[in-house]
C-alpha cells in the first residue's frame, strides 16, 4: 500500500505541477488536499510517509478518529464535507480548515468554539452555483451575506470560496463551473470584499483538478487518484 499511494502522489503531484504551468501560475500555489475519506490512518500514514501534509475527511466523526489515531505526526486536516451545526464545536477545535460553510448560523457556531477554545481555523464558504436537490451549499447571494457577516468573525478566519459542480466525468463539462466561481470571486472582490479573504479557491477531485487548476483554483481535494477506489459497506 505505501509503494502505491507513494507513487499516485507522485503521479497526481506532476499534473498539478503541469496544469499550473499551462496556466503561467507557480504550482507551489496550488495546495493538494488528499482525502482520505472510507481508508485508513494506515493509508493517511503512508501518503504522510512520501510527503502529504494536508488531508480531508467528508465526516466529522471519522475524522477524529483519523485525528487521534495520527496525532504523532505533523498533518493539517480539513473538513470537506458537509457540517450539522450541532457538530460545529467539535469540528471547529479539531480541523486546520473547514471549507462547508453555507450558513450565517453555522458560522457563528464555529466561530464561537474557536474564540471559546482560542485557535483560528480557516474556513471556507460552500457555493452551490447549480442549485442541485441533492447539494449542500448557499446560492450565490447568501454565499455573499456568509461572506460579509464574516468581517465580525473573533476567530475564525474568512480565507475563500468551496464549490463541488454538479458531476460530469468529462472535465471540460465541469470547466464552467470553475471558471463562475472564480469569476464570482473577482466581482465580489472588486466590489469592495478584502482579497484576503477570499484568495483560496477549493474546487476540483480527481476527475477534474487539472481543468480546476487552469481556471484558479488553489485547493484541489484528490482521493481516488491517491489512495485507489473507494469501497463502501452495502446496505440489507
Amino acid at each position: 500500500m505505501d509503494a502505491s499511494i507513494a507513487q499516485n502522489l507522485q503521479s497526481v503531484r506532476s499534473r498539478v505541477d503541469a496544469a499550473a504551468r499551462r496556466a503561467g501560475r507557480d504550482p507551489a500555489a496550488i495546495r493538494l488536499i488528499a482525502v482520505s475519506k472510507t481508508f485508513s490512518a494506515d493509508a493517511v500514514r503512508a501518503a504522510s510517509s512520501a510527503g502529504q501534509v494536508d488531508f480531508g475527511e467528508n465526516k466529522v466523526q471519522e475524522g477524529l478518529q483519523k485525528i487521534g489515531d495520527t496525532a504523532d505526526i505533523k498533518i493539517r486536516w480539513h473538513l470537506i464535507g458537509h457540517l450539522q451545526s450541532n457538530k460545529a464545536k467539535k469540528a471547529a477545535t479539531a480541523f486546520h480548515c473547514i471549507h462547508s460553510i453555507d450558513s450565517i448560523e453555522l458560522l457563528r457556531k464555529i466561530d464561537a468554539a474557536a474564540a471559546e477554545a482560542g485557535i483560528a481555523p480557516e474556513i471556507l464558504v460552500q457555493v452551490d452555483l447549480a442549485r442541485e436537490a441533492t447539494k449542500f451549499g448557499a446560492a450565490a447571494d447568501d454565499a455573499r451575506r456568509i461572506v460579509d457577516t464574516t468581517q465580525s468573525l473573533r476567530a475564525a478566519r474568512m480565507t475563500g470560496l468551496m464549490l463541488i459542480p454538479p458531476w460530469n466525468e468529462d472535465q471540460e463539462q465541469t470547466r464552467p463551473w470553475f471558471i463562475r466561481l472564480r469569476e464570482l470571486r473577482e466581482a465580489w472582490v472588486s466590489e469592495g470584499v478584502a482579497a484576503a479573504s477570499l484568495a483560496q479557491l477549493s474546487m476540483g477531485m480527481s476527475h477534474d483538478f487539472e481543468a480546476a487548476i487552469e481556471e484558479g483554483a488553489t485547493m484541489v481535494r484528490i482521493g481516488t487518484a491517491i489512495f485507489g477506489k473507494r469501497t463502501y459497506p452495502t446496505t440489507v
